[in-house]
């Protein structure tokens, strides 16, 4: 918003001076959500500084004194608000778009496209950590053939290159990782080590392998965050190493574009994953690693 228009300030005279109640309830509504957006991100960073002070020797009375508040209060700064690693997902609403892909057509009739079970159990573990940190989440379906606006703020995509188009073209960008195919099918390719990564599963071992990362949005304002297994199944590996993980890779490269892989280990009947580990340095788009 313009940095004159009362409605980046706290003044709300404008909602007030709506005439019509329903435009005016809505206005208000939706204005209530914004500033508690904000609250809940100022809140974050307030708690992420106030951390950082500790560290570097602020007692919690020199804490209350720079914030005007007593010793007690300061204290529970450090414990109260969003944990400064929820940023890592995102700094609103999140919107996870998950690729669908098309079936083979059954005996009574054609099959249409659909989410694999093992990316929906990635999008579920997803929106529960979102929801443990306070953040709202929203399911979107990339359908075939895989267009996706990228240009959105909060973004999540969970889908391989090959059901995307257009993710396989951001992928490109990655100097360090990324997914090839040669006539034994798909694998992971660390550039930097000049390694290849086949999934265990296609030689009947029950695990795989995955990129996460984050790939610039296609308007250049930004990144979003990307999941994808050699198999679906590996796409969980990912959430159930980032929930373990979050504090730990955020404090490494904060907002960052970066890219590397995880290699998750899972059961062969329920498809659940019981373990899961990085397995490539954490590469920063700028050649450094983490």
């Amino acid at each position: 918003m313009d940095s004159e228009d009362p409605r980046a300030l706290l003044d709300f005279s404008w909602v007030e001076g709506i005439s019509d109640p329903r435009a005016r309830t809505k206005a208000a509504h939706q204005e209530l959500i914004r500033v508690q957006e904000a609250a809940d991100e100022l809140s974050r960073i307030r708690r992420e500084g106030a951390e950082q002070l500790n560290l570097q020797g602020m007692k919690p009375t020199e804490l209350g004194r720079l914030l005007g508040m007593s010793r007690q209060r300061a204290s529970k700064i450090l414990k109260e608000g969003p944990p400064p690693e929820r940023v890592f997902l995102g700094r609103g609403k999140l919107t996870i778009a998950v690729g669908e892909k098309k079936e083979a057509a059954k005996e009574h009739g054609a099959q249409g496209p659909a989410v694999a079970a093992e990316d929906m159990a990635a999008y579920d573990m997803l929106s529960t950590l979102a929801r443990d940190l306070g953040l709202e989440s929203c399911f979107e379906r990339v359908r075939p053939p895989g267009f996706i606006d990228t240009n959105r703020d909060n973004l999540i995509v969970i889908c391989g290159p090959r059901l995307s188009p257009i993710v396989g073209q951001l992928l490109e960008s990655d100097r360090n990782i990324g997914f090839d195919r040669d006539k034994n099918g798909w694998f992971l390719h660390d550039k930097k080590a000049d390694m290849m990564l086949r999934s265990p599963m296609d030689e009947g071992t029950d695990a795989d392998y995955a990129y996460f990362g984050r790939l610039p949005r296609l308007d250049g304002q930004g990144f979003f965050l990307y999941v994808a297994g050699i198999h679906a199944v590996g796409a969980t590996g990912v959430v159930h190493w980032l929930t373990s993980n979050l504090g730990e890779i955020y404090n490494q490269i904060g907002h960052k574009r970066f890219s590397t892989i995880i290699r998750c280990e899972f059961d062969p009947t329920t498809m659940q994953v019981t373990a899961s580990e990085r397995v490539a340095p954490v590469y920063l788009q700028t050649g450094k690693e983490a």
